[in-house]
């Protein structure tokens, strides 16, 4: 999407264009310094850099653009701990797994109800924006009610998550999901999934009712998402592509050693080979994990156009594996972030947690880094904002004139960061930041964090805890 094909939507009261100065500012074309950008109508309006202040003018220090989060389950955020008591199996020899992790998911789905959901969504939107996301991508599949039954309103909990975005001030990219079966072949889905299921036509009902349920919100985005190759049959898929009218699909897809040998036991196929050989796989497109893919798949999707979508802290929570990211990147492939489970909510761990497995797996330094002299920091940053952008089919990323004014400013009295600049700031951020770095967020025009803490955050935790105390109870 080019600059002029923005068409900017009032997030706040229209009036004066409000101008902010930064000492620092990491712009589309690199850093500069002295800078001050004027905001009207929830957009980036004019920049100029090498500036003084003007008098009364409010002063920040460092900023940088808000990070997209292509990849979240809200309200898992509300079994975030719940998982991690050893199986009863394994003393005997078993392995706790993600398959072992997602009946502990499937009880706690059981117990949630959309006030519930709205709850736990809302303080994982505002955990987002207070580590640096202003974007999130949404993987939305609790459509229906506790015994499976449909909702009166197709998109009633779609409703909600809706409702916890506006209320948190998140850019919101909702996924509806299409879940129809249980495993590959068209196998009936089990007890634990009816609350997840839906034929084509119902699903398409879903995505209508879900547009609608987000049209009040700024720079809302819809896009689709087939949950995965073991979820939906190739007959399906086909059937529902033509429901993202252009926009964002994102899969799940090789995230398990057993997804791949399942697909290759019911296709002769690997899932990503699979794919690509059965759907017209581009720019629109989000393969999630992808963590199991081997060097042709590797050269394969970077060559798609496609984004790749990691969620290091919850690949590494579940044991999934390391995504072979090195070599992605050589291939000129494209990535992005996401929290997936929740189960911690930090920007800077992500990119921490991506670049640590490949130094664990490699036995190396700045592994993901460009090039000699490059930071590492830097380079993830940018890669990821990128990356995130495309996936999440959101207006350009970046702070530039007639963009969005989502940014985050950088916290410079945090020991982290004193004395840094430029990628030096990024570098320290991500690798040396311990419990914080985010001073305050802007998202389209309007500042929903402050001093690290979003401004909403007392009354939203203690709706939370209301909600949690119901449901675990």
């Amino acid at each position: 999407m080019t600059d002029a094909e923005i068409s900017p939507a009032a997030y706040q009261p229209p009036g004066a264009p409000v101008s902010l100065w930064f000492e620092q500012a990491l712009l589309a074309d690199g850093w500069a310094r002295d800078v001050r950008l004027t905001l009207s109508d929830g957009m980036i309006g004019r920049i100029d850099t090498g500036v003084a202040r003007q008098p009364d003018e409010p002063a920040h220090g460092p900023v940088v653009p808000g990070l997209p989060n292509l990849h979240s389950h809200a309200f898992q955020r509300g079994m975030a701990g719940l998982a991690e008591v050893r199986g009863p199996s394994n003393s005997s020899g078993g392995v706790d797994s993600f398959w072992t992790w997602r009946e502990v998911m499937y009880r706690f789905v059981d117990r949630l109800d959309p006030e519930a959901l709205q709850a736990i969504a809302a303080l994982a939107y505002v955990e987002m924006l207070e580590t640096g996301f202003t974007r999130v991508g949404e993987f939305h599949y609790l459509h229906h009610d506790k015994d499976g039954g449909a909702f009166a309103d197709p998109a009633e909990m779609a409703a909600r998550i809706a409702a916890a975005a506006d209320e948190t001030g998140i850019g919101l990219t909702l996924l509806p999901v299409f879940y129809a079966h249980a495993g590959f072949g068209g196998a009936a889905p089990g007890a634990g999934q009816r609350r997840f299921i839906h034929d084509v036509d119902g699903y398409g009902r879903l995505i209508e009712a879900s547009r609608r349920a987000v049209a009040g919100l700024p720079s809302a985005v819809v896009g689709i998402a087939p949950h995965s190759l073991r979820a939906v049959t190739g007959e399906e898929l086909t059937a529902i592509i033509p429901l993202a009218q252009g926009g964002p699909i994102h899969i799940h897809i090789a995230e398990q050693t057993k997804e791949v040998d399942d697909c290759l036991a019911a296709t002769g196929q690997r899932p990503v080979r699979w794919l690509m050989n059965h759907a017209e796989v581009d720019k629109r497109w989000c393969l999630v994990h992808a963590t199991h893919i081997n060097a042709m798949e590797t050269e394969r999707l970077a060559r798609s156009g496609a984004v790749a979508g990691l969620a290091p802290i919850t690949e590494a929570n579940l044991g999934d594996g390391v995504f072979p990211a090195a070599d992605f990147l050589a291939a000129g492939g494209a990535f992005g972030i996401g929290s997936d489970s929740n189960v911690l909510i930090d920007a800077a761990e992500e990119l921490r947690t991506l670049e640590y497995a490949q130094r664990l797996t490699r036995r190396a330094r700045n592994v993901l880094a460009g090039g000699a002299e490059r930071s590492t920091g830097g380079d993830l940053y940018r890669a990821a904002l990128a990356g995130g952008t495309q996936a999440l089919g959101a207006p350009s990323g970046g702070l530039k004139r007639g963009r969005p004014a989502d940014f985050v400013t950088l916290d410079r009295a945090h020991p982290a960061l004193m004395a840094r600049d430029g990628d030096a700031l990024l570098d320290s951020w991500v690798f040396a930041g311990r419990h914080g770095g985010v001073d305050g967020v802007w998202r389209h025009g309007r500042q929903v964090v402050s001093g690290g803490r979003h401004h909403g955050r007392e009354a939203i935790v203690a709706r939370y805890g209301t909600a949690l105390r119901s449901v675990l109870g």
